[in-house]
């Protein structure tokens, strides 16, 4: 079970993460609760669908989940809330961009800590 739903809550908080920084900027001090729950419906929904797409495809392949979830939280930012700056997609395309770079690294992270705990473990 743990297995199951670790992925839906790394891409839920990538989602959110990515959209929250896009939203202020950058600005972290300008972060209010409005901007946490718009990040949150952005994370959830992103995150829930990117979860069921990378199920069905069954990959494991980081540089393609990356894809997929910068791909869909873009998407879903679109349609959530207007862009704050650029044009009317610029937000959504950097938000997008921006989980798909967290989702790659934090990957990257988690084998690199998995293989570490292995090799201590054996």
């Amino acid at each position: 079970m743990k297995k199951k739903i670790a992925p839906l809550i790394e891409y839920v908080a990538e989602s959110t993460t990515a959209c929250l920084v896009t939203m202020v900027q950058g600005n972290l001090l300008a972060l209010t609760m409005g901007h946490l729950l718009i990040a949150s419906q952005t994370g959830v929904i992103a995150g829930a669908i990117a979860t069921a797409g990378i199920f069905v495809a069954r990959t494991s392949k980081r540089w393609l989940i990356s894809i997929v979830l910068g791909a869909v939280t873009g998407i879903v930012d679109f349609f959530v809330h207007p862009g704050m700056f650029g044009t009317v997609a610029t937000e959504a395309v950097v938000t997008g961009l921006g989980a798909a770079l967290m989702s790659y690294l934090a990957g990257i992270a988690i084998r690199y800590f998995q293989a570490k705990s292995k090799t201590k473990a054996g």
